[in-house]
Order: C-alpha cells, then sequence, then structure tokens
C-alpha cells in the first residue's frame, strides 16, 4: 500500500506538473462522477467566490487523492470515497472530512462475468476466480463486506488491485471473472456482467456508499474562510440541481465536463442522493454517523489485513466548522 501511494504521488505530480501553472488552489475530483459542482466549475462559480483561480485535477481513485494531498499538489478532493480517506487517516496523514458529498449505494458495486452465472444465491462459486478491485476505496470495502456476508473466504480469490476503467476493460476481455468500481467504469462492467447485491439490499448488510470533501486540516485550519466559501458554492450547485426546472440548463454542462454523454450522464446522477447542509450536520451524518461509519470501515480492513490499525475514534477526521460558516452566507 506504501509503495501504491508513493506512486500515485508521484504520478499526480507527473500529472499536475505537465499540466497549466499551478493556480492559487487545486482540488482533485473524479472524470465519469457527475455532479452538480461541476456546474459551478465550468460556470467560474468557485473562481468568483473564492477571488482566486482554482485549478481542477482528475483522479483514478480517492487513494490517489491522498496521496496528492500528502504531497501538497492538491488542497481540496471532491467525491473522495470515505474507504480511501479512512486508509489515510488511520496511517496518520492528517485528513478532515469537510462535507458529505453524495451518498450513492446503486453506483459502486461489483460485477461477476455473464459467462459465470453465479448470483447472491449461488455466491460461494467464486471461490477460486480471480477479482479487479481498486484497494483501499469504497468499492473496496463493499467488496470485503459482500464477501463476508456470502462467506466468501478472501484467501480461496485472486485479488487484483485495478482502477476501476481497467477493472472494466478487464472483464470486458475475460481477463478477470469479477470487477469492483463506480460511475461510467461500472456502467461497462454491467455491459459483461451481473452484480450481486442491489444498493437497497447492501444498506441493509450496513453497507453504506457515500464521498466527502476532504482536505489535509492544516490547511484547513489556516484558509477557513476559503474553505467556506468553497463549500457554499456546492451546496449552492446542490440546491439548485434539486429543482428540475434547472436540470435542462444544467445537464449539459455536467456531462460535458465530466466527459460523458447526456443520457448516460442522467442515468447515473440520477442514482445519487446529495445531501443538504442541514442534512449534513445532522446526527446521521457529520454530527455523529459519519465518525461511527469511519470506525467501522477501519475495523473491518484491519481484520481484512488491509490497514495495519484502526484509531481509537475518527471524531478529529470530521471538520465542521467551515460547513456551518457556509450555511450562514
Amino acid at each position: 500500500m506504501k509503495k501504491t501511494l508513493k506512486l500515485m504521488s508521484t504520478a499526480a505530480a507527473l500529472a499536475l506538473g505537465a499540466g497549466p501553472a499551478l493556480a492559487d488552489i487545486t482540488v482533485g475530483y473524479f472524470l465519469e462522477w457527475p455532479m452538480p459542482f461541476e456546474y459551478a466549475k465550468v460556470k467560474g462559480l468557485y473562481d468568483e467566490a473564492l477571488g482566486e483561480t482554482v485549478n481542477w485535477v482528475s483522479f483514478d481513485t480517492g487513494t490517489a487523492m491522498s496521496a496528492a494531498m500528502a504531497s501538497g499538489d492538491v488542497q481540496i478532493s471532491v467525491s473522495q470515497g470515505v474507504p480511501p480517506f479512512v486508509v489515510a487517516a488511520s496511517a496518520g496523514q492528517d485528513l478532515q472530512i469537510l462535507d458529505v458529498a453524495v451518498s450513492y449505494s446503486d453506483n459502486d458495486n461489483c460485477v461477476v462475468a455473464s459467462g459465470l452465472e453465479i448470483d447472491k444465491d449461488s455466491a460461494s462459486e467464486l471461490a477460486g476466480k480471480k477479482v479487479a478491485v481498486p484497494l483501499g476505496t469504497a468499492a473496496h470495502y463493499g467488496f470485503l463486506k459482500q464477501m463476508a456476508h456470502f462467506g466468501v473466504a478472501l484467501d480461496s480469490l485472486e485479488i487484483v488491485d485495478m482502477a476501476p476503467p481497467d477493472g472494466a476493460a478487464a472483464i470486458a476481455q475475460g481477463a478477470v471473472d469479477m470487477a469492483c468500481g463506480w460511475g461510467g467504469a461500472l456502467r461497462r462492467m454491467k455491459e459483461h456482467g451481473n452484480v450481486l447485491l442491489t444498493g437497497a439490499e447492501k444498506e441493509e448488510l450496513g453497507i453504506l456508499v457515500f464521498d466527502v470533501t476532504s482536505a489535509p486540516a492544516g490547511w484547513a485550519a489556516e484558509n477557513g474562510d476559503t474553505v467556506a466559501k468553497f463549500l457554499k458554492v456546492t451546496a449552492d450547485a446542490n440546491a439548485m440541481w434539486a429543482d428540475e426546472a434547472n436540470h435542462a440548463e444544467m445537464l449539459p454542462v455536467i456531462a460535458k465536463d465530466a466527459g460523458m454523454d447526456e443520457q448516460a450522464t442522467m442515468e447515473t446522477i440520477s442514482t445519487f442522493v446529495f445531501p443538504t447542509v442541514e442534512d449534513q450536520l445532522s446526527a446521521k451524518w457529520l454530527g455523529g454517523g459519519a465518525q461511527e461509519f469511519m470506525k467501522g470501515v477501519a475495523d473491518v480492513f484491519v481484520e481484512a489485513g488491509s490497514i495495519s490499525a484502526a484509531k481509537d475514534s475518527y471524531d478529529n477526521a470530521v471538520n465542521t466548522g467551515p460547513l456551518k460558516a457556509a450555511s450562514e452566507m
């Protein structure tokens, strides 16, 4: 994992170096992961609110985001998965959650190749199969919980660390028997297989799937006003999308920025839930629920041997100050 993070950090630095001149703030996000903030991104609303240029850099995984924040190349990551955040925080990286970016239990899953004809009633037949999993991500956590639920021993599987786009290509080519991922990659995986559990079935097992906006704690502390303004723009974009009357205006912009066609964008974003600021500050999310969930994720990763140890508590990994300030703007 350390070697992987080091390589990702180097790759991120190279990617940034090859791009435009470094801006005042660099923000990481995902392609093929359409969200309302992208409308504000394209329209320059973040630059306007912050009074400085925001440079946007795309990533394939949340673990790569952690590495880029550790190196100082990225100040804010939008829609980082909770599991990669937990992996980094558990390893001692001083990161903090700033808001709940999106909840999406139906848009992060594992797909079994059609030819195997394996479903939830025959999941035990996965033993001995090859699986593409983006380690340390939400998809990895969901994979571990599903395998535990079905009683499939991890040591009976050949697990290969692959970013979702690579996993989608691998299952299409028949190079793996199962692949896990999200977004556009998950849609492509489904063209060649089936999921074992629906989003609702996963939630019944306690497999929540949500992303956060995160940042290095030190940087967030020194730039609280900037962070609050950034979160305010995001919240306004979410509120704008919540009104269907704005979809015709926003959808083409979001789709183009996400690198998707409008139909695929609508199919994806319609499975997303963007909690209001009030909801985010409630006990379900940043008022305690997220902290408790992170502890559960960490304990599962320790048991699976993915991380060496979990923190006693993840309360300090959440900073609601800027979001509360944003709600008053």
